[in-house]
């Protein structure tokens, strides 16, 4: 096994999943477990510093996306001595902001960014939880490209590879870092 792989089994052991939620036929990636136990969390903390400390993948800014993405990529930010940006859903930020729609299975959802969060040319990473479908992490995606900036990567914790959102997102150009999959919704 290597190192990789039992990183990821030790970090899948701590996700709980919630079956029927929030709509039957769903199974819930429930990350909380993994924030719960510090040495756990620290791990997983670790596991992306690691990452983001090669010269190469270093950004200059974490986005982290509302509203899980925001409790792992504060973290990561400060742990690497850059900058943190949220990119919350519509309404929540009081300055002005530039704002991305995307489809939901069941209708559509809007995420906005200060317009003045990121300026031309930075190389940001965005931070969430999970990918399913990948709708969320391309609006970032796609908020920071029209402020001028660069997405370098999406990281998540979980990768949910049959609901198609990472094979979108590297299809337009995203590069992956992803912990961990579980297979099914």
């Amino acid at each position: 096994m290597t190192a990789h792989a039992s990183l990821s089994e030790y970090l899948k052991s701590h996700i709980r999943t919630v079956p029927n939620w929030p709509a039957p036929g769903v199974q819930f990636r429930d990350i909380t477990p993994l924030l719960q136990d510090p040495k756990v969390f620290r791990v997983l903390i670790d596991a992306f510093v690691h990452h983001f400390m090669d010269a190469e993948n270093k950004p200059d800014v974490i986005a982290g996306l509302d509203a899980r993405g925001f409790i792992v990529g504060s973290v990561l930010a400060y742990s690497l001595g850059i900058g943190f940006v949220p990119i919350r859903k519509k309404g929540k930020l009081p300055f002005d902001t530039v704002e991305e729609t995307y489809a939901l299975e069941y209708g559509s959802a809007t995420v906005e960014l200060h317009t003045d969060a990121i300026q031309p040319g930075m190389r940001v990473a965005l931070l969430d939880d999970l990918i399913a479908t990948g709708g969320t992490m391309m609006a970032g995606k796609r908020l920071i490209e029209r402020l001028g900036g660069v997405a370098i990567e999406g990281a998540v914790i979980v990768d949910l590879p049959e609901l198609g959102g990472s094979e979108r997102l590297k299809a337009d150009g995203l590069k992956l870092f992803t912990l961990l999959e579980f297979e099914g919704h």
